[in-house]
């Protein structure tokens, strides 16, 4: 049978300064440039980044455009462009010949590499975490070579004003001194003031004209660039207390703190100089990169290792290429490190690129699904650290949602709010959460189930990592707070504890009559299966570790215990299916047949309460997925193919894999939702790594949903299980043959194959 093509522009790297072309482990390149556009800029061109800001590189060969992003960088609810790098090239003719673009997955380096004539040219780029800059090198094969115009541009300038021209209000100047370009630039609605400083060395001419920098007969250079605002992340960036709509512009200088810290980064950088900076960014990126790699059968002979330009070759073959899925596979972790590191802000709808004025649903923090997915890849592929910026900003967001706490309860007639005596720690969250504004309590198209998708996060945290530390500081107040919230939000019913209000997920009401014009409402019913699964979810953690604390007589705690057995959480329709309403009978009853979301599912993944142990239940999720459909947007196909892992079926995670890559990848291997949304980047490599390793059943699985395809032979290292466990594995034939534990002292894992026992080589740790 034809599989389904998998494509994509994957292969070669290109060698500095030569003709020859050096393997890389996992690679994305390009014959030509990205296209100047914003179609080029989401489909072609090459994100780096390093938490504090992100950079998307073009590879033009007359001109370079670097478009940078940073996080905090918003006008009204909407994350913006913040600056367009350009450089301009003098010198060279004719067509440019042996062109390559390429980004390294393992170092971070994106490289161009051409030649005009008979001059070679390289261009390398890489963003720093360690040193918080973008340093980039140019060089010529001929002394002299090399010239070119450095000039920044600040995009989407609008005059500042009252009303509705606030919301966009955008003011910035461009001055260049020596060798230096200062960017200062002031948002009205947020009062936010962006400083951005480049530095350009060179062995030829530099000198500055207007908002330039020219270069003259170098044959190499090296632009360092930082950036940063005035955002400061606490509870009161998100309460609005800090929001300003001044009259006029403030860009005659920047903001003093953010200029001495951009400053200090930028000389820093340019004492160390570029070999320094190189050497210090790959020990630190591929510190994270290496920790994990999948071996598949046939990748290491598969022709995609040596092809540039794969995209329409590989579709029109409809062969499935093994080294792709590994690149994919790679490039969810890749950009997890480049988008999520310790001191940032977290990953949002785009991680933190975007190339728009107003960037899709604003590039949010939404909690139905989307920010969750982010990091469902952070613990079992072995790069924790990520997650710390997500916890950060959760903890200067939670107390501003205690007025929405109470706004919840008082709307739906579920008692008074307590006092913060009471319950210090109590919070809620609904779905859109933005650096300046925590949204609102849960309603419209979700249930409060999103407040216990967010918190599996916090348990996965202490169950992968046994992170004491974390568990005081982060995990327990806010696995207990929501739990706090939850309790709250039940009513019993038929001897039920049953959500109050409930929504699953963006499901309209289609029985609803609407008048032409209308917009169609959502349907809101009591205890629907997202909300009663979070619920027990959220609540049995909580249980869990009150043991670990020694917290059992918490007065939340005590609540739990008598609502728990209580909340019945997953019901089988007469179709066989997992219900997604209670009331529902048939399956498609109620809500889109083919809906992209499968909120009635999330107790299969990201939760555990549907596993082996019930088996009914798992066939019922088995009858929803197939009813569900494989047709759907990038994400959905990630969650989907998370949860036929979940069920071991991994020919069918394996095929939506397949169908994600054909339809709903581009060619740069960017999620195409569409528009592009980095969550189902993130979704399928977590789908990959629970296809090779599971452990939420009390034990660690091995292979448990190996897709036939790949059963030949294979290997992992460094997939994480919960217990603080990293496992490599080698299997031939669809079984383990070599299995390495490595595990804190006294631990003896209990590791599975197909149910039995498996011989493993146990390594402890300190």
């Amino acid at each position: 049978m034809k599989r389904l093509a998998l494509f994509a522009a994957v292969g070669i790297a290109a060698a500095a300064g030569s003709s020859a072309f050096a393997v890389s482990r996992h690679c994305i390149t390009s014959r030509r440039p990205a296209t100047d556009s914003i179609q080029g800029w989401e489909r072609e061109s090459y994100p780096i980044g390093n938490g504090w800001f992100g950079v998307n590189v073009f590879g033009g060969v007359e001109s370079e455009r670097l478009q940078v992003t940073e996080n905090s960088f918003l006008t009204k609810r909407n994350l913006t462009n913040a600056l367009d790098i350009r450089l301009r090239f003098l010198g060279g003719k004719g067509k440019a010949k042996d062109y390559v673009r390429s980004l390294e997955l393992e170092t971070g380096l994106s490289r161009v590499e051409y030649k005009l004539g008979s001059v070679g040219y390289v261009r390398e780029a890489f963003a720093s975490y360690p040193d918080r800059v973008m340093a980039v090198r140019l060089e010529a094969t001929e002394n002299g070579a090399l010239s070119f115009d450095l000039k920044p541009e600040t995009p989407f300038l609008r005059p500042f004003g009252s009303g509705a021209a606030a919301d966009v209000g955008r003011a910035g100047r461009v001055t260049a001194r020596g060798r230096s370009i200062d960017v200062v630039q002031h948002l009205q609605y947020y009062d936010v003031k962006f400083y951005g400083l480049l530095d350009v060395d060179a062995d030829g001419e530099v000198k500055a004209n207007g908002d330039a920098i020219e270069v003259r007969g170098a044959k190499t250079a090296t632009i360092i660039f930082s950036c940063g605002t005035n955002y400061r992340l606490c509870p009161e960036a998100f309460s609005g207390a800090g929001r300003k709509s001044p009259a006029a512009p403030a860009v005659d200088a920047p903001d003093p703190a953010v200029a001495e810290r951009v400053k200090a980064c930028v000389a820093a950088a340019r004492a160390k100089g570029y070999e320094r900076l190189k050497a210090d960014h790959l020990k630190d990126f591929t510190g994270l990169m290496d920790r994990v790699a999948v071996n598949l059968p046939g990748a290491e002979r598969d022709t995609a290792r040596e092809a540039t330009d794969l995209l329409a070759a590989a579709k029109a073959s409809g062969r499935a290429s093994p080294y792709l899925e590994e690149t994919f596979f790679q490039y969810g972790r890749y950009l997890l490190v480049s988008s999520s590191r310790p001191g940032t802000l977290p990953a949002n709808l785009q991680g933190t690129w975007t190339g728009h004025d107003k960037s899709p649903w604003g590039s949010g923090y939404w909690h139905n699904i989307n920010v969750q997915m982010n990091y469902w890849p952070a613990f079992i592929t072995n790069l924790a650290e990520c997650f710390w910026p997500y916890a950060e900003f959760n903890a200067a967001f939670r107390p501003v949602t205690r007025p929405f706490v109470a706004d919840y309860l008082a709307k739906h007639k579920l008692g008074a709010a307590p006092s913060k005596e009471e319950s210090p720690d109590i919070w809620c969250v609904g779905t859109a959460v933005y650096p300046y504004t925590a949204g609102g309590g849960p309603g419209g198209h979700s249930g409060p189930g999103t407040g216990g998708l967010t918190t599996k996060l916090f348990a996965d945290w202490y169950d992968y990592t046994l992170d004491r530390d974390a568990l005081e500081k982060h995990v327990w107040p806010v696995i207990h707070g929501m739990a706090d919230f939850l309790c709250r939000c039940v009513k019993e019913k038929d001897g039920k504890y049953l959500s109050a209000f409930s929504a699953s997920p963006e499901q309209y009401d289609y029985r609803a009559k609407v008048e032409k014009g209308r917009r169609r409402p959502y349907y809101h019913t009591v205890g629907c299966a997202f909300d009663q699964q979070m619920i027990w979810e959220n609540n049995n953690d909580l249980l869990r570790l009150a043991k670990v604390l020694g917290r059992e007589d918490d007065p939340v705690v005590r609540r739990v215990k008598e609502q728990i057995d209580r909340y019945d959480p997953v019901q089988v329709g007469e179709s066989g299916q997992v219900k997604e309403y209670r009331e529902e009978k048939k399956y498609g009853e109620i809500g889109q047949y083919h809906h992209r979301h499968i909120s009635h599912l999330v107790g299969l993944y990201p939760g555990t309460l549907i596993n082996a142990t019930k088996p009914e239940w798992m066939a019922a999720a088995a009858k929803a997925l197939d009813f569900r459909g494989d047709r759907s947007t990038g994400w959905a196909l990630a969650h989907r193919m998370n949860c036929r892992a979940r069920l071991g079926d991994g020919d069918h995670a394996r095929k939506l894999l397949g169908v994600m890559l054909a339809e709903r990848t581009f060619s740069n291997l960017w999620d195409a939702h569409p528009p592009y949304q980095i969550d189902g980047n993130f979704g399928a490599t977590s789908a990959v790594a629970e296809m090779l390793l599971q452990s939420h059943a009390g034990y660690v699985d091995i292979l448990p949903a190996l897709p036939s395809a790949w059963a030949k032979e294979g290997s992992f290292k460094g997939l994480c299980a919960r217990g603080r466990l990293v496992v490599d594995c080698e299997w031939k034939d669809g079984r383990p043959v070599a299995v390495t534990v490595r595990a804190p002292r006294g631990a003896k894992p209990d590791v599975r194959f197909a149910g039995k026992p498996v011989a493993y080589r146990l390594v402890q740790a300190p």
